[in-house]
């Protein structure tokens, strides 16, 4: 309760005061790959464009709703000859599917996610009124679609590749809830440029789905906030409404566009480190599985190690200078997470030899009493 100057009190929303402060632990390492980000970089294109940038650029408003983008999003996706879709943007792609639960549930509706997943969804869903409605992973980290289709949620939504989990699920899966979910669907793609499937077409067939997805993984642009959905004109109206104006700066559209660009420097930047994540990928997790460290198939920029040992481990390699992400309370209804206790460690992908000193590092852990 806050005291005001007139002796009533203000008092916050139930639902706000006892929202969680979104708090990952983490302190200044050498290496730190706690964050899934792209560890070589940004293009040197989007680079290019932020030290080219003056007074004249940053003194004026950005763009109400980032129109030049959304066009260059729709090229990106093979899209942009398909009538009848948008593109949203936001401040990331959490912003979007925020925007998106606000605009199509309200309070009381539920919105129904395969557990675990990203761990904003059931935040923004308490925080908008709904109310979160998680369905469990099978072993093999995918869902029993007709449980997810079952809740009839007003909102389904599927994380693919999913975090925490780095786990792709089947196409089958999405496509019988598209197919047969009672409201809108939302496919969360942060992950897409390394997965061996997308599902950004299924906008083309359905006007039920809205797919997300996010500069700040591949793109290597998170320090800027850029993220994006895309789906029915009508459906992107409505969640632009919900979004309100001016959620893009100039600065980050601007470098978003250049690193869409058609050139080696741009995208074909993009791709090619996006290429290098899944090599080390698997590599890494070939290397860790060497040493008794297993992990489930990742189709993302990271891999998933449940442990129960997770947060002592952090630690220790904490205190030697790599710094990875220790997970805890996972859903425990998957075999290898009530093995684990719901513990896990996640490891983000990125250049040969920071693999190296992270694969070196957690050997050492391990071998720690």
């Amino acid at each position: 309760m806050i005291a005001s100057g007139a002796g009533a009190t203000l008092s916050a929303r139930d639902a706000v005061r006892t929202l969680p402060l979104y708090g990952p632990h983490a302190t200044a390492c050498t290496v730190d790959v706690g964050d899934n980000v792209n560890l070589w970089g940004a293009p040197p294109a989007a680079l290019r464009v932020l030290a080219n940038a003056n007074s004249a650029t940053v003194s004026r408003y950005p763009s109400l709703y980032s129109e030049t983008l959304r066009d260059a999003v729709l090229r990106y996706l093979g899209l942009g000859d398909v009538s009848g879709i948008g593109v949203v943007t936001g401040c990331g792609s959490d912003d979007v599917l925020d925007s998106a639960i606000r605009a199509f549930g309200g309070p009381g509706d539920e919105i129904a996610f395969p557990a675990p997943t990203f761990a904003m969804i059931p935040i923004f869903a308490r925080l908008n009124g709904l109310v979160p409605s998680p369905v469990p992973m099978t072993d093999e980290f995918d869902v029993d679609p007709q449980q997810l289709v079952d809740r009839r949620a007003r909102i389904t939504y599927l994380c693919t590749p999913n975090n925490p989990t780095s786990t792709a699920l089947a196409r089958e899966t999405v496509e019988y809830v598209v197919a047969n979910a009672a409201g809108l669907v939302v496919i969360d793609e942060a992950y897409a440029e390394f997965a061996p499937e997308t599902f950004a077409s299924l906008v083309a067939v359905s006007d039920r789905v809205l797919v997300t997805r996010t500069f700040s993984k591949a793109f290597g642009l998170a320090g800027l906030r850029v993220g994006y959905g895309v789906g029915s004109r009508e459906i992107v109206e409505m969640v632009t409404r919900a979004r309100g104006p001016y959620k893009v700066n100039t600065l980050a559209e601007s470098a978003a566009l250049a690193s869409l660009g058609d050139t080696e420097d741009a995208l074909g930047w993009v791709i090619r480190h996006a290429t290098l994540a899944v090599e080390h990928r698997e590599r890494l997790a070939a290397e860790l599985r060497a040493i008794g460290v297993a992990s489930p198939a990742s189709a993302a920029n990271f891999l998933f190690l449940p442990t129960e040992r997770a947060q002592e481990l952090a630690l220790r390699m904490h205190d030697r200078g790599v710094q990875v992400r220790a997970l805890s309370g996972l859903s425990r209804d998957v075999t290898m997470l009530d093995e684990a206790a719901g513990n896990a460690l996640r490891i983000g992908v990125g250049p040969w030899d920071v693999m190296e000193r992270v694969r070196e590092t957690l050997r050492e852990v391990l071998a720690c009493v």
